[in-house]
């Protein structure tokens, strides 16, 4: 072998080998969030000393809800908070001094959906902290036909994109940190 089919010999082993290493990782923010008012969650609002403005109710599909006197509220992508500000400036035209809590009932649109090579597709709960591991524990693991370092989060949060994930890396020991899900993340599973 002359010097230039080893040097060609050597590119090309660089070349095969630089395409076999995988991606670095994806920075993903892990850090807490703050509770979003959903569709379908069921809210108690309470007014202060006004027992008939005072009630339980749902979100509607459309993400609002009807209040007396004040109509139609946003409540979807509201923290509880920013709620109950936003009622009781809505309020005070007929309410002196109106004080509005805002409590989640019942939490029903906090989901994430698994779909692909999974044994049990579909939407599932999201119920405090859930990370990709745990998702893909829930409905019920890969099937046989899976390629689990093909798997992709796509994040519907506002910032939108797509998290590209290697299930080797997750549960090797000095692989990268887990994803902690948020609502509305679907997991892909090619």
């Amino acid at each position: 072998m002359g010097k230039t089919s080893a040097g060609f010999w050597t590119v090309l082993g660089v070349m095969l080998l630089g395409g076999c290493a995988h991606q670095p990782a994806v920075k993903v923010d892990n850090s807490e969030q703050p509770y979003r008012i959903g569709r379908e969650d069921v809210l108690d609002v309470a007014v202060w000393r006004d027992a008939e403005l005072s009630r339980t109710l749902p979100v509607r599909p459309d993400g609002y809800i009807s209040m007396p006197m004040v109509g139609e509220v946003l409540a979807a992508g509201k923290t509880p908070t920013e709620l109950a500000e936003a009622l009781k400036s809505s309020f005070q035209p007929y309410v002196q001094e109106p004080r509005v809590t805002v409590i989640v009932r019942e939490v029903n649109s906090s989901r994430v959906f698994v779909t692909g090579e999974v044994t049990h597709p579909g939407a599932y709960p999201l119920r405090g902290r859930v990370s990709l591991i745990q998702a893909i524990a829930l409905a019920g693991g890969f099937t046989d036909f899976a390629n689990s370092d093909g798997i992709v989060v796509i994040r519907s949060d506002g910032n939108g994109g797509q998290i590209p994930v290697r299930y080797s890396d997750l549960i090797s020991p000095d692989g990268n940190q887990d994803v902690m899900l948020r609502p509305g993340d679907t997991i892909v599973v090619p």
